[in-house]
């Protein structure tokens, strides 16, 4: 799939725990192609894609939802892609922290809810190394990677609410159709 190359040639070198992650938050997002239908492989390019941003080759306001997104978009990747990286895992919450959030407002729209949770549910479960996890145990990592007083320890704990509600949902979604993840 071209997200996986893109992802990986922008990843794997530089950032090698985060192309392991960004693999392992794409292989959740395959689990829940019984819940997504026609959006599964649109979810998963997302997933893949999602946290580009941080490759040193691309980045530019020091935000990674943002930075990756502009990049998407000046590769003319589907919209609805770009979107999603964009707003990956409240990220708008991040970007008020930062004082972006105008910007990633006015620039980028919200991708449709089910497809928002279903990005926050793969994200928030995948550990740095690319295994599953709790949202708990991930939104404790971060703050304990971070620092709780940091821009990303601040966000990740106003954000935790969102996530565990995003996980919830995603999870009834998959019980209805009698499917785990």
């Amino acid at each position: 799939m071209w997200a996986y190359d893109l992802a990986e040639s922008l990843l794997s070198d530089d950032l090698p725990r985060r192309w392991a992650h960004s693999k392992g938050v794409a292989s959740k997002a395959r689990t829940l192609a019984g819940i997504l239908g026609p959006d599964a492989e649109l979810l998963e390019s997302a997933a893949v894609l999602h946290d580009i941003g941080y490759s040193p080759r691309i980045v530019d306001t020091g935000f990674h939802p943002l930075d990756g997104a502009r990049f998407l978009r000046a590769e003319d990747v589907d919209e609805r892609v770009v979107r999603l990286v964009a707003h990956h895992s409240c990220a708008l919450l991040e970007a008020e922290e930062r004082g972006l959030r105008q910007e990633l407002e006015v620039e980028f729209q919200l991708e449709e809810p089910h497809l928002v949770d279903a990005l926050i549910y793969c994200d928030m479960t995948t550990t740095p190394d690319g295994t599953p996890t709790t949202t708990p145990d991930r939104v404790a990592e971060i703050v304990g990677r971070y620092g709780p007083d940091s821009v990303v320890g601040r966000f990740i704990r106003r954000a935790e609410p969102q996530i565990d509600a995003a996980a919830r949902r995603v999870e009834g979604r998959l019980l209805q159709v009698g499917t785990t993840a």
